[in-house]
């Protein structure tokens, strides 16, 4: 769900002009903002970078300053959503169009109307909060690139984001291990971008997707033999990513053969293109991700051990999204909130049942698989199709908790604690479905009980349409003359009818 912090805004003031930041102190009284004060741009990303980032940042751009249009691009590149209002001198307004360009969502001319700089203000922190979900902080999730996010809340993520920058400094090989789904590549990306090289290309190579031939004309290039090329010879990505990023993906699949080849661009930086007798010189990160196990490739002579000691002396490994579920709830609303932009699609909340049940799921598949399924929940809304792909309902097992009495709702909870510390995922889909039946039978027959099985009140209660719930009644072959489940003195006492009629409301 989108919502609006209640915190108050926080502004970061970039200036030394008494004038200026008396009329903005004012101002952040008046609305209740947070102000402080940098006397330049480069204390003021010195605060951005070791504080928590402001909501807002305005920036007196004296004439002649050039630290401020440095300050810009660095924003542009770590903290694009951050709003950056210029306050610029009369004489500066040819600065105007280099200041947007570089990432400014706004440029003031001096002196500027106190009412008109209040309105400014309103409008770009309404624009940046719509876009921020309501308990997660500009720090707690950065983007990586247009498509790609990353978010650190626990501590292993955290852990996993200082490692990054760390690394992002040395130009050396990093090895990025970790399961299907669970953001190798957007490990591997948030290097990219920390780094001396994030102005220059990034480049993702499938190892498992090609065969060999092709893997080596990809990686190396070729000679071309066709009579209108003259035998001139074709670059591969090593030469064509030059002072960029590569990222050679699921690396044990490499053949045997393009291994030799690989060792020696991480050992000599330059490599002999295929088909002739050229030596090309490169200068390239190279960074490689698994999801196998490579001491198991090595043992079977899969992988080249020489190798695996130049890669893996700087290994990281992302955890899996069952290491660190409390970030579901964070995780979920993005998703949500991105594909529903992406969609033109109002988006859906989540109860806190359906983030509760998420939380008992193993989630195989990882960011990937939480990504589709979020993405099932927000365009076909049904709960029965959104949910059925993983064998499980969530959101139909909670809500059915919601009016279950005690003796089911603790049938439900030993059921999915015992799910969540399952050996196999088999184990698990058929302990959660276990828990989705019994709780959607006991839920409909309490629901019936309490309307009088009067059933269209019944599917009102239960926020599911008449004709599912009589599905449902027919699936269960359950009838009004039914023993209820539920023992006496629950609360819910049948006023009934018979199957075949509904009581007027």
């Amino acid at each position: 769900m989108i919502g609006k912090p209640t915190e108050p805004a926080r502004l970061l003031v970039v200036s030394h002009d008494s004038a200026v930041l008396r009329a903005l102190w004012l101002l952040a009284e008046s609305n209740n903002w947070q102000c402080e004060n940098a006397t330049n741009a480069w204390e003021a990303m010195e605060r951005i970078q070791s504080a928590i980032t402001p909501d807002l940042l305005l920036l007196d751009l004296p004439q002649g300053d050039t630290d401020g249009l440095h300050i810009l691009r660095w924003l542009h590149r770590l903290r694009p959503a951050l709003p950056v209002i210029i306050m610029g001198h009369p004489d500066s307004v040819g600065r105007k169009q280099d200041a947007i360009r570089l990432g400014a969502w706004d440029y003031l001319v001096k002196p500027i109307d106190d009412r008109q700089l209040e309105l400014v203000i309103r409008h770009h922190l309404s624009q940046s909060l719509e876009t921020i979900e309501a308990d997660i902080t500009s720090d707690d999730i950065e983007l990586v690139n247009d498509d790609n996010f990353f978010i650190g809340i626990c501590p292993m993520m955290r852990k996993l984001r200082a490692q990054a920058a760390l690394l992002a400094e040395a130009n050396v090989p990093v090895l990025i291990l970790g399961e299907n789904g669970s953001g190798k590549e957007t490990t591997a990306r948030l290097i990219h971008k920390l780094s001396v090289r994030s102005g220059f290309e990034f480049v993702k190579v499938n190892c498992a997707a090609l065969p060999t031939d092709l893997l080596e004309r990809e990686l190396f290039g070729h000679r071309r033999d066709d009579t209108t090329s003259q035998g001139r010879a074709k670059a591969g990505k090593f030469e064509l990513c030059v002072k960029g990023t590569i990222l050679l993906d699921e690396i044990t699949e490499m053949p045997m053969s393009l291994q030799a080849n690989l060792l020696q661009v991480l050992q000599n930086k330059r490599f002999v293109r295929p088909g002739t007798s050229t030596f090309v010189d490169i200068d390239v990160r190279v960074l490689a991700s698994s999801t196998a196990n490579i001491e198991h490739a090595i043992s079977e002579k899969r992988f080249r051990e020489d190798l695996y000691y130049r890669l893996s002396a700087y290994t990281i490994h992302v955890p899996s999204l069952r290491e660190r579920r409390e970030e579901l709830p964070l995780l979920s609303r993005h998703f949500m909130h991105q594909l529903a932009k992406h969609y033109g699609l109002s988006p859906r909340d989540f109860s806190p049942a359906i983030i509760e049940a998420c939380q008992a799921y193993a989630w195989p598949g990882n960011l990937r698989e939480l990504e589709s399924f979020v993405k099932r929940y927000l365009i076909v809304g049904d709960r029965e199709l959104a949910f059925q792909k993983n064998g499980w309902d969530p959101d139909e097992a909670s809500e059915a908790a919601s009016i279950m009495p005690q003796n089911s709702k603790v049938l439900a909870s030993s059921l999915i604690q015992s799910s969540v510390g399952a050996p196999s995922s088999d184990s698990l889909r058929s302990l959660v479905q276990s828990v989705k039946l019994e709780a959607e039978r006991n839920a409909i027959a309490a629901a019936l009980e309490k309307t009088g099985w009067n059933r269209k009140a019944a599917a009102r209660l239960l926020k599911v349409s008449y004709r599912t719930l009589l599905y449902k009644i027919e699936q269960y072959k359950m009838r009004s003359s039914d023993p209820s489940p539920f023992p006496k003195g629950n609360g819910l006492r049948s006023k009934g009818s018979g199957f075949g009629e509904d009581r007027k409301d």
